[in-house]
Formats: structure tokens, sequence, C-alpha cells
């Protein structure tokens, strides 16, 4: 169960720094949003990567494990045991923010739990989450292969990813490419939010499966 705990915290740390950022900083607007949002994405990952790392191997994303499994590193019973995991931690992080929002009534922010969401079209969204999950499942296939990676290294650079990946995508769909991520906020969020979020999972997912294809491909 270790491995599983260990998930299950990795997926609520990121939730709570990531979505809290987006909170707790949700008033500010400007360039320096994504960037900061961005970077309480990719910091958590890192740490989480040397803390976790050895134990599960910190995928804390679904999308991510997915990937895993078709490349045969994990298990099916892991597999299906990581993603319920990674889904509980990420509602346990939203669950603490949704508590320190409402103690907090001066708040000024545009989001009350970083839930994702979209103006965009359907097919732009799901477009976007699709390849920026496939670019980012396909680093951290590369980056962890215990033949070709990157070793103590790996951890910085997936983490480093996931913040540049979420700079780019947060003014389009506030980034997800983490199933875990979107389903804890938009529960709590609920509205547009909880009819949005077959796209923060599907295409997720997507893109974790090309990567998986692609990865096989270009390392054989």
């Amino acid at each position: 169960m270790k491995k599983y705990l260990a998930e299950l915290i990795g997926t609520f740390v990121l939730v709570l720094m990531g979505c809290g950022c987006a909170v707790f900083t949700g008033g500010a607007g400007g360039l320096g949003q994504p960037l900061t949002i961005g970077l309480c994405f990719g910091f958590p990952l890192v740490v989480m990567a040397y803390v976790f790392g050895r134990i599960s191997g910190c995928h804390i994303n679904p999308a991510v494990s997915l990937g895993m499994y078709l490349d045969k590193r994990l298990s099916a019973k892991d597999f299906i045991g990581y993603i319920i995991a990674q889904t509980i931690g990420g509602i346990l992080g939203s669950c603490l923010i949704y508590i320190l929002v409402s103690g907090y009534p001066t708040l000024v922010t545009t989001t009350t739990t970083g839930a994702n969401g979209f103006t965009c079209s359907t097919m732009t969204a799901f477009i976007m989450e699709a390849v920026f999950t496939c670019l980012f499942v396909w680093i951290v296939l590369a980056a962890t292969d215990k033949d070709r990676g990157a070793g103590i290294l790996a951890g910085l650079i997936i983490g480093i990813a996931l913040g540049l990946f979420n700079i780019v995508g947060i003014p389009i769909t506030g980034t997800s490419i983490n199933p875990a991520r979107s389903i804890g906020p938009a529960l709590f969020q609920g509205g547009e939010a909880l009819r949005q979020l077959w796209v923060f999972i599907a295409a997720p997912f997507t893109g974790g499966f090309f990567a998986a294809m692609f990865w096989k491909f270009f390392k054989d």
C-alpha cells in the first residue's frame, strides 16, 4: 500500500500547491499569473519526484500511469490502484482549498478551486490538452527509461516540463494534462467546470496513449 499512499499524497500536494496558487493569486491577472501558477505546479512535482520516486515512481497523474502501463512498466493492478489513489489525492487537495477559501471571506480571486475551464471551442481545448499531455508523458517516459533516461535529473526535467506546459496552456484551459488534477476542483466548483470535465479526462488519456505509442516507435 505504500506506493498507493505515495501517489495519493503526491497528487494531494500537487493539487494543493498548483490549484491553491491559482486561487490565492487569482485576482492578480497579467502575465505574471501563468508564470507563478506554472511554477507552483512544476516545483511540487520536482519535490515529490525526489520524495516518492523510489517508492511509486511518482506518477501523480493518471495519464502518466497509462503511459507507464502501455510501456509495460506498470501492472494492470497497479495501474487501477494508482488512478484511484491519484483521484482521491486530488479530491482531498481540492477539499482543503475549498475549506481555506470558505474561511477567507475577503479573498479576491477569479477562481475558487482552480478548476479547469475554457471559453474557446471544445475541439480547441481538446486538441491542446491532448497534444500537451502527449508531449509531457513522452518526456516522462524518456526521462525515466532506465537505459536511456536522465537518471538523477529526471525529476527536475519532468518538473520543468510541467511548469512550461502550464505557463503556455493556462490562458487557454487552465492546463490540466492530468485528470486527477481536474476532477477534484471541478467537483467542488460545479457548474460549467463540471460540464467541461469530460474534456480534461478524455484528452489527457488520449495524449497519454499516443505518447506511449510514439515512445515505443522511437525507442525500438
